[in-house]
């Protein structure tokens, strides 16, 4: 048997956690390439060409497929650019799918063949690829899809699973978590064909849907305490790892930047919609909360074959996937999405705001039978009792 050289990008990443690297394998690009013969043949399937939006927007999509199979056409440019990403006007020299962090959320359906066109323009100065949760084999994408500036790569992949997943690009070795934590990640939703369900089958269905994309900077400071503005990628690598191997983030935002979702840009509803939440993080663990609201159906995995779990207070997402949540708010006025270690929340900026409009306030959940005031003469103010 024909033994093919090792996959490099794994033993890229396999050198760089400073393991010896795996026995040979099969170069699945080469592998690829060489029984490229045997792709099936997807020309009796209608194609779709999507416009990517912007987090925390989704481009439009049916929630229940109306036809059958497709393929479904993304390309996404790769920027490197220079970001702002607090109020002191740090900035950061970030590496990007499609210009934004976290990248343009896609959704498909299961089913669905998934054509990613990748690019890195001539204008770039590091190679990057694409790692698909979703996608199986070639190390999610990433073992066949590394280019360099000036160059381009269309990969394909049947979405057979259905559920939120992440993306996000896999150099290999230090380079993996450097990338993603410049803003290198963002997720693909699979829907079932027939739509959402609860647990008893029946439909589920939201009229609104945002992707926060929660990301951990690690900027070191100088010697005066102040964060330090990097003028380039290549100057900004040494410190950058340094702070991120001590594993205490300098920042933890959502949607790129602190406060990226409050104020004027702040999620909107109106009173008796049913928003759905996709909140990913590609590499850490967080805890999100809707203040003064709840989960209604949460998808904590953020995989649709489980059933989904009712009337959350707090969800858990795990370092490397995104969740899924519903919520019919039932009330006007201010909510924050918030990671409920409300250190990280309130210190390092992972917070967002929605304002939910109405003008009719339901007294039957909440009213307030006497407003704040001075402390009346004969409230009582004995302490609790120990038994």
């Amino acid at each position: 048997m024909n033994v093919l050289k090792t996959s490099l990008l794994a033993a890229a990443i396999a050198l760089g956690a400073g393991v010896a690297p795996a026995p040979a394998k099969a170069d699945v690009m080469q592998l690829i390439q060489e029984s490229i013969a045997d792709a099936p043949d997807l020309s009796h399937l209608p194609r779709e060409q999507v416009q990517l939006v912007r987090p925390p927007y989704v481009h439009d999509h049916e929630q229940v497929a109306s036809s059958g199979p497709r393929v479904v056409e993304f390309t996404i440019p790769i920027v490197e650019k220079e970001v702002v990403i607090d109020d002191q006007g740090t900035t950061l020299q970030a590496m990007t799918f499609g210009g934004s962090i976290p990248g343009p959320m896609m959704v498909v359906h299961e089913g669905d063949y998934v054509e990613i066109t990748l690019v890195n323009p001539s204008t770039n100065t590091m190679p990057h690829n694409i790692d698909l949760h979703s996608a199986t084999g070639a190390m999610g994408g990433g073992d066949i899809t590394i280019i360099a500036p000036g160059e381009e790569a269309t990969m394909r992949f049947k979405a057979d699973r259905t559920g939120a997943f992440v993306y996000h690009c896999a150099p290999g070795g230090t380079m993996t978590p450097w990338h993603i934590m410049a803003g290198m990640h963002g997720t693909i939703m699979v829907l079932p064909r027939e739509g959402l369900k609860d647990a008893d089958d029946n439909p589920l269905r939201y009229d609104k849907l945002y992707y926060l994309g929660e990301t951990d900077f690690y900027v070191p400071r100088d010697d005066d305490g102040n964060f330090i503005n990097y003028n380039s990628h290549a100057e900004s690598l040494p410190g950058m790892l340094e702070e991120m191997r001590g594993l205490i983030p300098s920042h933890v935002v959502f949607n790129g930047a602190v406060g990226a979702l409050t104020g004027e840009d702040s999620m909107t509803a109106k009173n008796g919609e049913t928003v759905m939440f996709v909140h990913s993080q590609a590499l850490r663990d967080s805890r999100p909360h809707l203040i003064g609201g709840h989960g209604d159906y949460v998808w904590e995995t953020g995989k649709f074959a489980n059933a989904p779990e009712s009337d959350l207070e707090t969800w858990f997402v795990r370092g490397g996937s995104a969740a899924v949540a519903l919520y019919t708010f039932k009330q006007p006025g201010l909510y924050a999405y918030v990671n409920h270690n409300l250190i990280e929340a309130i210190e390092l900026g992972a917070a967002a705001h929605l304002v939910v409009e109405g003008d009719t306030w339901d007294h039957d959940l909440m009213t307030l039978p006497s407003a704040p005031g001075a402390i009346r003469p004969d409230t009582d103010l004995s302490l609790p009792v120990e038994r």
